[in-house]
């Protein structure tokens, strides 16, 4: 990336009749548009401005991305911009060319990713910055003042005599009982004029309050190392045992960032662990911090963006998204979680978050921190290459030892719904001990399936080819896949005989729990429960009190919460994804249970977690319970590298998808076939294959696979099949996208 380039130009360019405006607009096409300068314009604002433009018979906001001598399109037929909305760019310089970047790696339609970095509101063309209007009295409200022509109006001459009291007062400096519409009529009178300022491009103080426990032996090292590295690009896997204080880490180096007048970029992979993050980090630094994610109404979204674009936010702590926030003194990004698939955007433009922050902190020339307990195989091989620099934490601080760990084995111990004797028995001595439990089932609902013991027929989704799940509370049968509900039949479609649930889904769970252990109160965290804005902090706190002795959720729970209380975790089926088919199904199995399991005995209490399953001799489990995370890494990583699969191979999957099967697979049999003609050796074409879930909201699914051994190899091929794709004629309602460096191969 070259910053310079994307701020600056010839300015002998700039002339009414040699320029031409290269604009990113927001729409599929994967271009930019040419345009004549507005004709009012006098100067021009440098590159990343944003520049309304006529684009059909709309009126459209767009992205300043270049600008040229001359346009493959005829000047006389090329349309003036309307105007320019901004002096300043709206992005800092290296998240300007970072965006450009992007588009090119990820081959995503310029305008699109553009226009992701932005709140909806600064697409839409409000102010970029925050502004606050000042008021004074003009000559003629003077006079009014000391010689009322009317006496019809008190309260505007109250209000001309308080703003003769407070002389350039705020419109939000109005006390009771003046109202902002008053100024307006004042203003119209010709009493009071309105001046505008922008907010300040102004660093906030800091102040930073005082760490808690002492630093363990490796903790004091990392922070030391990476300190020192502040002024310079490095990748920093820090590795730590779920436990391991890797966010005191995350706070020391931060401090030492912005008291050296930096901002600093941290990303989670969930919104449910922004609140209690947050908390922590308002706790030790005075400064501004501003949260970035989906669940902020977008005025919210817009006032953290305004914060960290004008230098006022220091902090910045925030979701996928937030990697692209403008910081202009970004001087440190920190990625927790590095492992989690929720950095990965998987629907339109299909990014990487934790990659993007390596690239973004690469063009800053500043360090990056990923943080795990569990470190994807990507980063670990990056560490054993050399690339990344590895910092592990091996313990605890303050003598807290890991949980003991043992396998339930489902086919020896009876189960009632779900939960083995051995579980409920280890449940009411943790409970009666004073302890906190944590239930773990990665699978929401009632039920997975609605079930006729009589002709076996299961509930489907009349949309996709799944099951639907039963949601009992809501008295609905859901799709997880497309969306849809039906109300819950009473007898079964095909014989009229009554239909059972067949499995468990956290609510059922919670169902069973509850009769178990009536004295004993209890939570549920998962996408059903937090779907309410506020709820998972409602959540969070009756665990964090001690209100709730029993916890259920989903993987939601395995997203680095800290729950002192917590003695005992139950995973209760541990065999989903033991037997999967995408590569990664083993990966992110070990994850989970690491991950689930390292929320018991983080205080001074012992933990225990029993993971049930019907397989206990599977080495997968046996490897994590005896070895843990990093033998079984070790192990994963020779089996990826001797079948070939990533980190040692580069991967792309052409997804499609049309409501005609026979015309969908012609499209990618051609699709294919104009790959081979391009005569790639190092190029795999694999498919067409249809997708895992086959049809999907009445849409069949099918992908191309492509893959080869070097990054580079694959990017070269993508740029010269794809403009090939886009000129196959395909069915009716075809839609199709390019997933680079996927996740899951569906």
């Amino acid at each position: 990336m070259t910053p310079a380039s994307a701020q600056s130009y010839p300015q002998e360019l700039w002339t009414k009749t040699s320029v031409v405006l290269q604009v990113a607009i927001d729409t599929p096409l994967r271009r930019v548009f040419d345009y004549l300068p507005p004709t009012q314009s006098q100067e021009f604002p440098p590159l990343g401005v944003r520049v309304a433009v006529p684009f059909g018979r709309q009126r459209l906001i767009g992205i300043l991305v270049g600008i040229a001598s001359e346009s493959a399109v005829p000047l006389l037929r090329l349309k003036a911009a309307l105007e320019f909305l901004d002096e300043r760019p709206v992005y800092d310089p290296i998240t300007f060319e970072l965006l450009r970047w992007a588009s090119e790696y990820y081959h995503h339609p310029i305008g699109e990713v553009y226009a992701a970095a932005l709140p909806v509101s600064l697409r839409l063309g409000q102010a970029a910055l925050g502004s606050t209007e000042h008021w004074s009295l003009t000559e003629l409200g003077s006079e009014e003042l000391a010689h009322p022509s009317s006496r019809r109006a008190p309260q505007q001459r109250a209000l001309l005599a308080w703003l003769a009291e407070h002389p350039n007062a705020a419109t939000d400096e109005l006390s009771e009982p003046f109202k902002p519409a008053q100024l307006r009529n004042l203003q119209l009178r010709g009493w009071i004029v309105g001046s505008i300022t922008e907010e300040a491009r102004e660093a906030g103080a800091l102040q930073v309050r005082q760490g808690g426990l002492a630093l363990t032996g490796a903790q004091f090292q990392a922070v030391e190392t990476i300190t020192a590295t502040l002024s310079s690009f490095g990748v920093h896997l820090l590795y730590g045992v779920t436990g391991s204080g890797k966010t005191e880490v995350y706070l020391r180096i931060i401090a030492a960032a912005i008291e050296a007048g930096g901002q600093a970029l941290v990303l989670v992979p969930e919104i449910a662990l922004t609140p209690q993050l947050v908390a922590r980090f308002r706790q030790r630094f005075t400064t501004g911090v501003a949260v970035v994610h989906s669940g902020l109404t977008d005025a919210e979204r817009r006032d953290a963006w305004r914060s960290a674009h004008s230098g006022q936010a220091r902090i910045v702590i925030g979701t996928r998204s937030a990697v692209f926030t403008s910081l202009p003194r970004l001087a440190l990004i920190v990625v927790d979680e590095e492992h989690d698939a929720s950095y990965k955007q998987h629907e339109g433009f299909r990014y990487s978050a934790r990659d993007l922050s390596v690239m973004r902190a690469r063009g800053a020339g500043v360090p990056v921190i990923l943080g795990s307990a569990t470190p994807s195989l990507e980063s670990l091989e990056n560490a054993l290459s050399g690339r990344y620099v590895k910092h592990l934490l091996p313990q605890r601080p303050g003598g807290a030892k890991p949980p003991r760990m043992s396998l339930v084995d489902l086919r020896r111990h009876a189960a009632d719904q779900g939960l083995s004797t051995p579980a409920m028995q280890a449940m009411d001595h943790h409970l009666r001990a004073g302890g906190q439990v944590i239930v773990f089932l990665n699978r929401r609902g009632y039920a997975p399936g609605l079930f006729c013991n009589a002709c076996g027929w299961v509930a489907p989704c009349a949309h996709c080819d799944a099951r639907m799940t039963l949601h009992r509370r809501a008295q609905q049968l859901r799709c997880h896949h497309c969306g849809a509900q039906e109300p819950v039949p009473t007898i079964c479609a095909s014989c009229g005989q009554a239909l059972l649930p067949v499995g468990q889904g956290t609510e059922r769970v919670e169902e069973t729990l509850t009769r178990l252990f009536p004295q004993a109160p209890l939570a549920r965290l998962d996408r059903d429960t937090a779907a309410a804005r506020g709820s998972i902090k409602t959540v969070l706190d009756r665990v964090h009190s001690g209100e709730a002795r029993i916890l259920v959720g989903t993987q939601m729970l395995t997203k680095g919460h800290h729950f002192p209380e917590v003695t005992l975790v139950v995973i209760l089926d541990a065999d989903q994804g033991l037997f999967a088919s995408d590569f990664r199904a083993t990966e992110r199995l070990a994850q989970t249970i690491t991950q689930v399991a390292g929320r018991a005995g983080r205080e001074a209490r012992a933990g225990e977690v029993l993971i049930q399953t019907e397989f206990p001799e599977h080495p997968l489990l046996n490897r994590l319970i005896t070895d843990g995370y990093e033998s079984f890494a070790s192990s994963a990583l020779e089996e990826r590298r001797e079948a070939g699969w990533p980190p040692y191979s580069r991967l792309a999957l052409l997804r499609a998808e049309a409501k005609d099967g026979a015309a969908l697979d012609s499209f990618l049999k051609a699709a294919a076939g104009s790959g081979h003609a391009l005569g790639e050796p190092d190029i795999k074409i694999l498919g067409p294959a249809p997708a895992l879930i086959a049809r999907r909201a009445d849409h069949l699914r099918a992908h191309l696979l492509i893959e080869t051994a070097a990054r580079p190899t694959l990017q070269r091929f993508l740029n010269s099949w794809l403009p090939h794709v886009e000129a196959l004629r395909g069915p009716k309602g075809l839609r199709w996208s390019i997933d680079v460096d996927p996740l899951e191969v569906d």
